[in-house]
């Protein structure tokens, strides 16, 4: 039967938010009060606390999470001859980081159970002109920290860790953001930290790059009128910091509350295995801080991945598809020379996989009622059938 309400959203911040409101009208209150919306001191109080909590010393608030990684990686001073490999199964924002920077992007496939990079088809498009690679760790899992490592210390490699769906993951002893020489985290309002708005950070040990990026940020100043390199305005608000260091203390809690959940949806979906239906599977135990929770619908499944959606939204339940076009099949880069077939595994992906609703606070019902909706429609497709 067909619904015109949401039954269960793909995210819900109201139960996020509303047990800490008055905390979150008492932070902006003061900002407001204070008056130094741009470049004050919570902002700066926000950005130590983040950057100590992930494991590294020096956080620098920007625009957004896509300014993180271009003018990170400007402040690693990478530049127009130097290669950067990342991997074709990411959002844009990564191959768009890379682009601004001015360096030129090498695509790879990704391992088809996590979705991670493929650090053996990495290995297979180093040159001279390779400086840095870019572990997206992707859904809120990380990259295998120590394979990552090795790899760079093999090739002689800069890390450049794209965390924008990890914050606080962990994996063998490693927090996201303290892997590599720096990492780019995104704040959109459904990351697991979340602003009321766009923001971002990066994060570093390097006090060197961290005093570059400052610059770069804020119109490439050294000090007021002062311009030492061609910058840009992209400043995280002092507002946001000020919503994002109040959430801070809850992001942990948060954090596991998704992996309960993910943990339920695991047991809940293990019946369906044989039937195509197969979560993306998770390398990291409770380190994965799962942003999202997403499976893959196999191509021997009773049904298609469309059709399940669609039946999914006539029942009332959001998902999401992260993502269904791989970077080097988007029209906006075929000048990068990419073809249909280079990265086998990322298309397959980008066809079989959708994500289901996960959030702290979704019930045990209801992720009894998305599977559910999931059985009904595998069932559903097969009495079809029976009738053509």
């Amino acid at each position: 039967m067909s619904h015109n309400f949401v039954q269960i959203p793909f995210v819900n911040l109201n139960l996020q938010h509303q047990p800490i409101q008055a905390q979150l009208q008492q932070a902006m209150q003061a900002v407001l009060d204070a008056g130094d919306f741009v470049l004050g001191e919570t902002l700066k109080e926000f950005e130590t606390a983040f950057a100590n909590i992930s494991g590294v010393e020096y956080g620098v608030g920007v625009a957004s999470g896509t300014d993180a990684i271009a003018l990170g990686l400007q402040a690693c001073n990478i530049g127009s001859s130097d290669e950067i490999i990342l991997p074709a199964n990411t959002f844009v924002a990564t191959l768009i980081g890379v682009l601004r920077a001015g360096a030129k992007p090498v695509l790879v496939d990704c391992e088809p159970e996590t979705a991670l990079i493929d650090l053996a088809a990495a290995a297979r498009v180093i040159t001279p002109n390779t400086k840095a690679i870019i572990p997206v760790h992707l859904y809120g899992q990380m990259v295998s920290p120590t394979k990552l490592l090795d790899f760079a210390h093999t090739h002689n490699l800069l890390i450049f860790e794209d965390a924008a769906q990890a914050h606080l993951a962990t994996r063998e002893g490693y927090r996201a953001g303290s892997i590599g020489t720096a990492a780019a985290f995104s704040f959109y309002p459904s990351k697991n930290l979340g602003a009321l708005g766009d923001g971002g950070i990066l994060i570093t040990k390097d006090a060197n790059i961290a005093q570059k990026m400052l610059r770069l940020r804020n119109y490439g100043a050294s000090y007021k009128y002062c311009h030492t390199e061609l910058g840009t305005n992209s400043r995280l608000d002092t507002l946001q910091a000020a919503v994002l260091l109040e959430k801070l203390p809850y992001l942990s809690q948060w954090n596991s509350d998704r992996y309960q959940i993910a943990q339920q949806y695991d047991l809940e979906l293990a019946c369906l295995e044989l039937l195509g239906i197969k979560p993306m599977q998770n390398h990291s135990g409770s380190g994965h801080v799962y942003h999202l929770y997403v499976i893959r619908v196999d191509d021997n499944c009773g049904i298609q991945r469309s059709s399940l959606q669609e039946q999914m939204t006539a029942a009332g339940i959001q998902t999401g598809i992260h993502y269904p076009i791989p970077c080097h099949l988007q029209p906006a880069f075929t000048n990068l020379g990419y073809q249909p077939g280079d990265f086998p595994h990322a298309e397959q992906l980008a066809g079989q996989i959708l994500s289901l609703p996960m959030y702290p606070g979704l019930t045990h019902h209801q992720v009894k009622e998305v599977v559910a909706a999931i059985i009904h429609s595998i069932n559903t497709q097969k009495q079809n059938l029976l009738y053509i």
